[in-house]
């Protein structure tokens, strides 16, 4: 039988046990001992079962060789062949299916414990959380009843002061008006040329980015602005920004505070031992990893119910759920440990030209809390990285850097302002209640009544025995209750008006006064009241660009990703796409120096002052252009006038002016001439109408006149035909008297 070469990893322990005494409990649980070491032992095994007394245990892997002697050698690390040697140097493979079961057992061990110690450290911040979640008072609570033997009195009242969730309302408001805008949260800024990326290509970018932040991946505005609550409350908040194997793209979520375990002692993310993501996760999800491959194909049992910390059960109690009642077994969420850690796991040790170098490299360990499985152990570092220096997937999220890795929230600075508020309220409200239904006390005979509650309602009266006493004073006297006096009533005012100020929820009285005070004054009474949000801001900012920084790097390695889910304007491919992220600079849209929109008026405001009191220093359509842009008003191109002609320089402006005047000139020349041959038209118009009416006079005096004839003639012609007829006729009257004569004669003979 053929010898293979050794290897480093040949050097593993081999035990030598007797034959028959080997079972597989022992197996697994040999490892866990010390073994006695036989050096020197070169064992041969195939991949196919037994040969030549060699076999392999089908739970922990390890190789069982017969010996001459009637014993069995059992080698915990037998070499793997050569096709899962291969698998194994991938630097992306899941180390967890080449590691042996006993190597990943002790793994499990040791992060569990850490893990454990790390969730120990940070108890108190969990129960200060918890209390603070009280405090929100977003549960709502009837006043006490006396059937509670710890209550003082009956209707005793539960109000709670809202400082504490007034301020952090506003801050989330603050906060996501500024980091996460309608038209999307990410800027590419101005682009160097000499690397390739023109302004077409920027802007693309951008309003592709925005895209997928605003449309594909529309879990990431409602999720980051549940984070800005939390990050308001408790002090600090994640975001957890990988490629996820289910959606097939890059995501950007958040994650609470309390389910990222972490030690208290630490500084920050980098520089923790580990960093462990709590998750519960569904069966089903669970699942759907183990299929997608990210997940070693193992089962893992049924979960057990779960156990909720301090800050869990609060949320319980205010939901309204009972966490003591347990679900069905299938219901149950897998408690699964997303552990970012450094290992120095036998078998993938670093190792220089000299061999091992004992160093931890970083790592990334899935398990499963109750089954103690390990389902992924994954480098965690690049794999062109030559110090192995590892990946951080994490952003934190910061309101004020605390004492410990844990930061300081609106709960560590107004919770005990708020309870004190709180008691404070109560105890008006409790006074307002005694002096409205005092309390009082009464002798014993007069109080052997058929009831000892003597309630007297408005306009009615309750008889009471007195049993010999006279005075009714004497035998009932109200209790010496005192009235809440000015002075408590103002302690309280000072309070509350002390914890708006710590807190940046005080109304800043910047209308009051004159109202053209100079906006110097204006800012500077803002920036002294906003002092500490405009430093949280900042942080917001930062830690949104190392967050943008981080899905840049998702998006370089898996661009297909961003393409598939992008229809923009431009027509990307993998190797454009790459290279615009590569040359393109990724920050937050928002203004780090400009907390609230107030500053940012007020800004604009100064920029118009300083226009005005520096006339021709400063381009006033770049100021208004400025100032709209800081308004928020999208279509303020429209709102311009049209570009003015271009200017001349002044020997032709000059020229120009001396042609003005001479064009003046002349049509002041013009006009006037204009004006003369008006008045002569005028005269002359006037003396033509005065002529033509003469004229017309003489033409209508002559047509009247021939009318006076034409009738005159007429009335001739008439006479001289009226004569003409009585001389024709006196004729005709003479000539018939001539031809009777005739007749008469014999001369003419009968007609």
């Amino acid at each position: 039988m053929a010898r293979r070469p050794r290897t480093p990893r040949d050097e593993a322990p081999a035990v030598a046990l007797p034959m028959g005494l080997l079972a597989p409990s022992a197996l697994r649980e040999a490892p866990q001992e010390e073994p006695s070491i036989l050096d020197g032992v070169d064992v041969d095994i195939a991949a196919d079962g037994p040969v030549d007394g060699v076999s392999i245990d089908p739970e922990t892997g390890a190789a069982i060789i017969a010996t001459d002697d009637g014993g069995v050698v059992v080698d915990f690390e037998p070499p793997m062949d050569e096709n899962k040697a291969a698998g194994a140097k991938d630097h992306g493979a899941n180390l967890a299916e080449y590691i042996d079961d006993s190597e990943l057992s002790r793994i499990a061990e040791e992060l569990l414990l850490g893990i454990q110690q790390d969730d120990q450290s940070r108890t108190d911040w969990l129960e200060t959380r918890a209390e603070g979640i009280r405090l929100l008072g977003l549960k709502m609570e009837n006043p006490k009843s006396g059937l509670d033997s710890s209550v003082a009195l009956e209707g005793m009242s539960t109000v709670r002061h809202p400082l504490l969730l007034e301020a952090v309302l506003r801050f989330q408001a603050n906060a996501r008006g500024e980091l996460l805008p309608a038209s999307g949260p990410i800027k590419v800024e101005d682009k160097i040329k000499e690397n390739g990326i023109n302004d077409n290509l920027a802007e693309s970018l951008e309003g592709d980015l925005n895209y997928y932040l605003t449309t594909t991946a529309t879990e990431y505005y409602p999720d980051t602005d549940r984070l800005l609550f939390y990050v308001g409350f408790g002090g600090c908040g994640f975001k957890k920004v990988y490629n996820c194997p289910i959606r097939q793209r890059p995501v950007s979520e958040s994650v609470d505070a309390k389910d990222l375990i972490v030690s208290d002692a630490a500084t920050d993310l980098r520089n923790s031992r580990r960093v462990t993501h709590q998750i519960m996760m569904k069966p089903s999800t669970l699942r759907r990893m183990q299929l997608a491959g990210a997940y070693r194909n193992i089962s893992l049992g049924v979960a057990n119910p779960s156990m909720l910390n301090a800050v869990d059960q609060e949320i319980a109690n205010t939901q309204g759920i009972d966490p003591q009642i347990a679900m069905q077994e299938y219901d149950r969420d897998h408690t699964i440990y997303e552990c970012y850690c450094e290992l120095n796991i036998r078998g993938f040790e670093d190792k220089d030209s000299k061999g091992p170098t004992g160093l931890a490299l970083p790592y990334r360990v899935v398990m499963d809390k109750d089954s103690r499985r390990v389902l992924e152990v994954r480098r965690n570092w690049r794999e062109d990285d030559e110090n192995k220096l590892a990946k951080i997937c994490f952003v934190k999220y910061s309101y004020v850097p605390g004492l410990g890795f844990y930061d300081i929230g609106l709960v560590h600075i107004l919770g005990n302002t708020t309870n004190a508020l709180t008691a404070a309220w109560r105890e008006l409200l409790d006074a307002g209640m005694f002096a409205n239904f005092p309390g009082f006390l009464y002798a014993k005979l007069a109080g052997r009544q058929n009831s000892n509650e003597m309630r007297v309602p408005p306009g009615g009266g309750v008889p009471i025995d007195l049993n010999g006493i006279n005075d009714i004073r004497q035998a009932i006297m109200p209790l010496p209750y005192k009235d809440i006096g000015p002075a408590f009533a103002q302690f309280v005012q000072n309070i509350s008006e002390t914890g708006q100020r710590v807190g940046g929820t005080a109304e800043i009285g910047i209308g009051e006064g004159k109202q053209d005070a100079p906006v110097g004054t204006t800012l500077a009474l803002l920036e002294q009241a906003t002092k500490i949000e405009g430093a949280v801001h900042k942080r917001l900012h930062a830690a949104q660009a190392e967050e943008f920084q981080l899905l840049k790097d998702c998006f370089r390695e898996n661009p297909e990703s961003f393409i598939r889910s992008v229809k923009g304007k431009l027509d990307w491919d993998a190797n454009m796409f790459v290279a615009a992220l590569e040359d393109a600079s990724i920050v937050p849209v928002a203004d780090p120096n400009t907390p609230t929109h107030m500053h940012r008026l007020m800004k604009a405001q100064g920029l118009v002052q300083v226009d005005k009191a520096y006339p021709g220093m400063l381009s006033s359509q770049a100021v208004v252009e400025r100032v709209l842009t800081m308004m928020g008003v999208d279509d303020a191109d429209v709102l311009f006038a049209p570009p003015a002609p271009p200017q001349l320089p002044p020997e032709a402006m000059a020229k120009m002016a001396e042609l003005k005047l001479k064009q003046q000139d002349l049509q002041d020349k013009s006009a006037a001439k204009a004006q003369e041959l008006a008045l002569k038209n005028k005269i002359a118009n006037q003396d033509a109408a005065k002529d033509h009416a003469e004229i017309q006079a003489k033409q209508q005096l002559a047509e009247t006149q021939a009318a006076g004839t034409a009738a005159e003639l007429q009335a001739k012609q008439r006479i001289a035909g009226l004569n003409f007829l009585g001389d024709l006729a006196k004729h005709e009257s003479a000539l018939n008297e001539v031809q009777d004569a005739s007749r008469s004669m014999g001369v003419l003979g009968p007609q």
